[in-house]
């Protein structure tokens, strides 16, 4: 970690997970709760699978799941060159190239890296923003990682469709304002959603989150799971939200 080299504005935290610790540019997208919820969305994947990690940033997500599941291998996309730069020394600061390796690319050009029909689980944080809508952010970095400036919703979901093999899972936390729109997407290009878990901040406050799972060419059944509740009412995390933490 001494001879780790750290760029204007970046940091290491400690992840409190497992020894694991990521490199963040303060100035950037800083990882957020819905990237752990993800990641323990997504702990049921399969052992030895391959998976994708569409839109990765400082690689939080990709982290967690090579210490919460049995994975073969993570490619983590990511389009931001200098990001995508980071995570990779965040890949190396855990010891894990050998599981880890950051693909810097558009998603649309993903085939020049990856084959179709390949890959068993993908998970995805995307920008939750349409572009041009919302709050609009200061810096280039923000923008592309919060509005559909570089993706959108469809080019993620056709892409995945692409890239999974038959009954693949893929796995997303997003906006629950944009459930209607994630719901068309993945039937049009055949991952059937089979599970929607809302996320809310309180027990009484309408949901802010969605986290949801798909499944390649699978048949019509769609569960739906009992609300994540982050906070208590006094403002404390949680049991849940502590497990996840890994503080249980």
């Amino acid at each position: 970690m001494k001879n780790m080299k750290l760029n204007e504005n970046e940091r290491i935290d400690d992840l409190q997970y497992k020894g694991l610790k990521l490199i963040q540019n303060k100035n950037g997208f800083c990882f957020g709760v819905d990237s752990v919820l993800l990641s323990d969305f997504a702990k049921e994947i399969k052992n030895n699978s391959v998976v994708v990690d569409i839109g990765t940033g400082s690689g939080i997500v990709g982290l967690l799941l090579c210490k919460k599941t049995k994975l073969q291998k993570i490619y983590g996309v990511e389009i931001q060159e200098e990001v995508a730069e980071m995570a990779k020394r965040s890949v190396k600061l855990n010891g894990l190239e050998d599981k880890f390796e950051i693909v810097n690319c558009d998603i649309n050009d993903i085939f020049e890296f990856l084959q179709a029909n390949s890959i068993d689980s993908i998970v995805t944080n995307p920008p939750y923003k349409k572009a041009n809508t919302g709050v609009q952010n200061v810096t280039e970095k923000q923008m592309i990682s919060r509005h559909e400036v570089k993706c959108t919703l469809k080019d993620i979901i056709e892409k995945s469709a692409k890239l999974l093999k038959d009954r693949g899972e893929f796995y997303m936390v997003h906006r629950a304002e944009r459930l209607v729109d994630i719901m068309c997407v993945l039937r049009k290009y055949r991952l059937e959603p089979k599970i929607v878990r809302f996320v809310h901040s309180k027990q009484n406050e309408k949901p802010k989150l969605i986290l949801v799972k798909a499944i390649k060419y699978a048949n019509p059944f769609l569960k739906i799971d009992k609300p994540l509740v982050i906070f208590e009412e006094n403002g404390n995390y949680t049991e849940e939200i502590l497990r996840i933490y890994g503080r249980r």
